[in-house]
């Protein structure tokens, strides 16, 4: 059975485990500039408000396409894990997930009783439409609807 662990705790020497998490966001599908390697970005929040950022290369893009939704709740266990390149200028974690064909992820139902799916990211700066005129720099800048 997988250990249950937070993000902060999985590392590259971290066997079997399990880690509930949300899809905070979801970049493009983009090339990387030296190999020419199709990939696509994710951002995940777990229990804590600790992020990682997991990566799905080439065809498991279209794998995980309608897999992973935005805002789901979800238990990702044994995903690859790679040290983050210290070219980064502000990385938020030390590490980073590879999700392939092999990564197990189960999606949290809302409705299920045992494992509750996880609330709203907390590091996230909602700010209501009717505020953002209050927002301007300038009381002279108009906005249009």
């Amino acid at each position: 059975m997988a250990l249950r662990s937070r993000i902060d705790l999985i590392t590259t020497d971290t066997l079997d485990w399990t880690c509930k998490v949300q899809i905070v966001d979801i970049s493009r599908e983009r090339k990387s500039p030296e190999k020419q390697i199709l990939f696509q970005n994710h951002l995940l929040e777990d229990e804590e408000g600790q992020q990682i950022k997991v990566v799905v290369n080439g065809d498991d893009i279209a794998y995980y396409a309608d897999k992973l939704v935005l805002l789901s709740s979800y238990l990702i266990s044994t995903a690859w894990v790679k040290d983050l390149p210290k070219s980064y200028a502000r990385p938020i974690h030390t590490y980073y997930w590879i999700l392939d064909k092999e990564t197990i992820v189960e999606c949290i139902n809302p409705n299920d009783k045992i494992e509750k799916t996880l609330p709203p990211p907390t590091k996230l700066n909602l700010t209501p439409l009717a505020t953002v005129a209050q927002l301007t720099p300038t009381p002279s800048a108009e906005l249009i609807f």
